[in-house]
């Protein structure tokens, strides 16, 4: 009987969030829905994080335990900055350090996956980490219930030495595809792009208002 059944406890975010390379940085699209069990928690979810001016966490699970993690990750990378003033934590040495927290973590029944990307001294780069611990580095993921569809069209259409106008192009066309298949996803779609100058949101609006036909061959 749903009079009867229990209320969903968690906010989940079944999502679409995708991260690419492109010359000279990273492309991140991700949308915003969060979902209660069956229900619509909400429709304007900030799935992408600031950690420093020139790294971004995104959320990928529970959205407290995603939130919770990276606000702690930040504070933990501003006490390393200010105690050693003279370097810039890398983008590997944080992944690094959210991956060794959950791994701490891995029995306590949390659900994250998120993506750890920016660009350092050593160039762009991006890292998967989840709530096992696991570390993963890649030029290209998808994440969330909607994955799989995103990465159809980027499978199809990314192509090496893709400028950077073509690759936001191509990251809202790949999330609001997987929308259409995926019911657990929607809302706005919000891209932000990484270089050496740090990171910067580039593009926000409502899916629905969005018609992407073009079409990207290598």
């Amino acid at each position: 009987n749903p009079i009867d059944s229990p209320a969903p406890s968690k906010t989940h975010l079944f999502d679409d969030d995708i991260e690419f390379r492109i010359d000279g940085g990273i492309v991140t699209a991700v949308d915003s829905r969060a979902s209660l069990g069956s229900f619509v928690g909400s429709k304007t979810t900030q799935k992408v994080l600031p950690i420093s001016d020139n790294i971004l966490g995104t959320m990928a699970g529970g959205a407290a335990d995603c939130s919770y993690w990276i606000r702690k990750l930040k504070a933990e990378i501003k006490r390393y900055e200010v105690a050693d003033g003279s370097r810039k934590i890398t983008v590997a040495q944080v992944s690094r350090l959210l991956a060794d927290y959950l791994y701490g973590n891995r029995g306590a029944d949390l659900s994250v996956g998120t993506m750890i990307m920016g660009f350092d001294k050593y160039g762009p780069s991006v890292y998967y980490v989840d709530n096992k611990g696991t570390r993963v580095a890649g030029d290209l993921f998808s994440v969330g219930s909607g994955s799989t569809f995103a990465l159809g069209v980027l499978d199809t259409e990314r192509c090496e030495g893709m400028k950077e106008k073509e690759a936001i192009a191509l990251g809202i066309k790949a999330i609001r595809h997987a929308t259409f298949r995926d019911a657990y996803s929607g809302g706005l779609i919000a891209v932000y792009v990484i270089t050496r100058k740090g990171w910067r949101k580039v593009f926000s609006e409502d899916l629905a208002m969005i018609n992407v036909n073009e079409s990207f061959t290598c």
